[in-house]
């Protein structure tokens, strides 16, 4: 991704430019597809409710605080900037990561221990997630990896709708980029760079639901973790923070939509874009903890096609909104994702009652419910993991042996 942003520096026309960007923008996926999935491995159900705030906000508050300082610079230094200021960040985080981020990934792990007892021992160990799938071949993994995130999405309801949801509001938030420009510099005269600050609102709104988040983590949360034997919530128990952020959306947008004319002060439209932040992130955080909780395994696949949706959501969004404002006004164009939102109100509430149920009638949540106990000891309390030894012929008896890890 740094080479081809720093190649878009350097482009001499827009060819060159929208080639870089697509490599720059196909290679920058990665994280938003894999971070979730590296939380989940890394941090218990219990641990993991801020380091997964930390992955949900920052998507968001990137996009907020990206218009006022892209803006500034690109009128003072020109947009060549812009591209050189992406390049030198995303090295920045390309060497850290490379340097300090281990693999994290279960199975794997498991695979490579299995791999390193065979030889020290000279038996042959493996995984106990691998007994069973002996005849995989590489490409059929490699047909799994790249399937399963489609198959999550189109076969497991929980996963379509949630990811609906999210790429609609994501989406939401990627329209603003076109519409700010429409209601603040044509309406409003404002230059470019005084044009990006209104996202103040919507970043001050993001920040509140950080601060939110990590009290409701350390208080309710917590607290109804408490309730349970094995001290782990059930997956329903991160959705109350989503039902509250369904109701800030719509009240947010109508707001924006109808304080955003001239005629009306510029504070009253950047005011309404705080309940909008705010449900934005804790929206994310709901889900994304929700789905987390309920597809473990398939952390990673669910969360990718979950960020593939919402960023064809946030690239399609704008192409249109130029077109919806001038045809509707800014008043009932703004109004839009607001009656939208409206209907999206009943979904956290009706997973946090029925979710229990429908899971179970999910094919990989039940699956992935089920490879977790394996992975935590079988439930019995006991929080190591197995590697079971194949039979193996030793001074012609034949014996199998297990191995803690």
């Amino acid at each position: 991704m740094a080479a081809f942003c720093a190649g878009c520096a350097g482009a001499q026309n827009i060819q060159t430019l929208l080639i870089l960007r697509f490599f720059a923008g196909a290679f920058g996926s990665s994280p938003l597809t894999n971070a979730g999935g590296i939380v989940s491995d890394m941090f218990t159900s219990q641990q993991r409710g801020l380091p997964l705030l930390l992955f949900a906000a920052t998507p968001y508050i990137g996009p907020a605080v990206a218009p006022m300082i892209g803006g500034f610079l690109s009128m003072n230094a020109g947009w060549r900037w812009v591209e050189g200021l992406f390049a030198a960040a995303s090295g920045l985080v390309w060497l850290t990561v490379s340097f300090t981020v281990p693999e994290t990934y279960a199975p794997v792990l498991l695979r490579k221990r299995a791999y390193k007892l065979s030889q020290i021992t000279g038996h042959h160990y493996r995984s106990n997630l691998d007994i069973g799938r002996e005849g995989e071949t590489l490409a059929k993994r490699l047909r799994t990896v790249f399937s399963r995130p489609w198959v999550l999405l189109f076969t497991e309801p929980i996963v379509l709708l949630l990811t609906f949801y999210a790429a609609l509001i994501y989406g939401t938030l990627y329209m603003l980029f076109a519409a700010f420009p429409i209601v603040y510099q044509k309406e409003r005269g404002w230059n470019p760079g005084v044009a990006g600050l209104p996202f103040l609102g919507v970043l001050v709104g993001m920040l509140s639901a950080i601060i939110y988040t990590i009290w409701d983590n350390n208080k309710r949360y917590i607290n109804c973790q408490s309730k349970y034997k094995n001290g782990i919530a059930p997956p329903e128990a991160r959705l109350p923070p989503c039902m509250l952020s369904a109701l800030t959306i719509p009240i947010g947008l109508f707001w924006f939509a109808w304080t955003n004319s001239p005629s009306i002060h510029w504070m009253a439209g950047i005011a309404a874009l705080v309940p909008f932040g705010f449900g934005l992130v804790i929206v994310y955080m709901g889900i994304v903890n929700y789905l987390v909780d309920a597809y473990t395994i398939y952390a990673a696949s669910v969360l990718a096609s979950m960020s593939v949706v919402r960023y064809m959501f946030g690239g399609v969004f704008p192409l249109f909104t130029g077109y919806m404002y001038r045809g509707l006004g800014i008043h009932w164009a703004s109004s839009i994702p607001a009656f939208v939102a409206v209907g999206c109100i009943p979904l956290p509430f009706v997973f946090y009652v029925y979710g229990e149920r429908i899971r179970k009638k999910c094919k990989y949540a039940a699956v992935s419910a089920k490879e977790v106990e394996m992975l935590s000891g079988g439930g019995n309390g006991n929080s190591n993991v197995h590697v079971e030894e194949e039979n193996v012929q030793e001074g012609g008896n034949e014996r199998k042996v297990k191995a803690s890890v």
